[in-house]
């Protein structure tokens, strides 16, 4: 049964702990503004010389986001510690796909993951090796029907998904992410290479964590949560993320059960 720390803060099992992986969208920030209690947790484990890595699901070269936290107000002290699916999956694809032709499913803004290879970008994707989805376009960006369609009749070509995140809420918007799109096509019999929570490889690429008390902590079930239990380490889920009306209208022993995994800790926001 997950223990909530609402009262007791997050000071209260800090020392439990040698790493922290910590979400950013949702934990961090809303898509909007940093969330500055949040922000006090950072610096408090900072000043304690704890180890943590800022993991996040966005489809993104590391120093992407670090800018963009930057650009929010976050200190570069702590953007330092961003580590990016993104990134993740850039390590991959130079290594094991640079010199193949590629078809991008994603906006225009997320250029920064293939610039090192953008003369292998196709317009026609037909002529594309396999296809690169770092989010949906903004033309189609709430029409999972679209891609279906799209991508019916290339079911034998492989997807290479930077973000498996399904959704994300920028404020108080929801919108879907490149994972909403790579599930389509596995639903139409495509097949998917993901890059980013739950998937073991972001873990191990971001940090040294053998023989480490870990503690992951995020507000999404499905890629927080579920990571930390692959990886057999803690987790603590923020309640009040993309779950925050399921938790207010489910038994929270359902909601668990519902997603299949466990939780160790639960608080509304990450507070010290």
């Amino acid at each position: 049964m997950a223990q909530d720390i609402n009262k007791l803060g997050f000071k209260s099992i800090v020392e439990n702990y040698d790493l922290f992986f910590i979400d950013i969208w949702g934990v961090i920030h809303n898509g909007i503004n940093l969330h500055k209690d949040a922000v006090e947790v950072l610096k408090n484990l900072f000043e304690l010389n704890k180890e943590f890595i800022l993991l996040t699901n966005a489809p993104r070269p590391n120093r992407n986001v670090m800018d963009f936290l930057l650009r929010m107000g976050l200190d570069k002290k702590y953007t330092s510690k961003v580590y990016t699916s993104g990134q993740a999956a850039l390590n991959y694809l130079i290594k094991n796909y640079k010199n193949k032709t590629f078809y991008h499913i994603g906006p225009p803004r997320d250029f920064g993951l293939f610039q090192d290879f953008e003369s292998m970008k196709t317009k026609n994707i037909d002529n594309a090796e396999y296809f690169l989805c770092t989010g949906l376009f903004d033309e189609y960006n709430n029409d999972l029907n679209y891609y279906k369609k799209l991508l019916e009749t290339k079911t034998k070509k492989i997807m290479i998904c930077t973000n498996p995140d399904l959704i994300v809420d920028r404020g108080q918007v929801r919108e879907y992410c490149a994972g909403s799109v790579a599930k389509s096509f596995y639903e139409i019999g495509g097949k998917v290479e993901y890059f980013g929570k739950p998937y073991p490889q972001v873990y191990n690429q971001s940090a040294e964590i053998k023989n480490k008390r870990t503690l992951c902590i995020g507000d999404n079930l499905n890629t927080d949560i579920r990571g930390a239990n692959i990886q057999s380490f803690d987790s603590l889920l923020v309640s009040s993320g993309i779950h925050k009306t399921e938790i207010e209208t489910i038994n929270f022993d359902k909601l668990l059960k519902k997603y299949d995994v466990k939780v160790n800790f639960i608080q509304s926001n990450l507070k010290w």
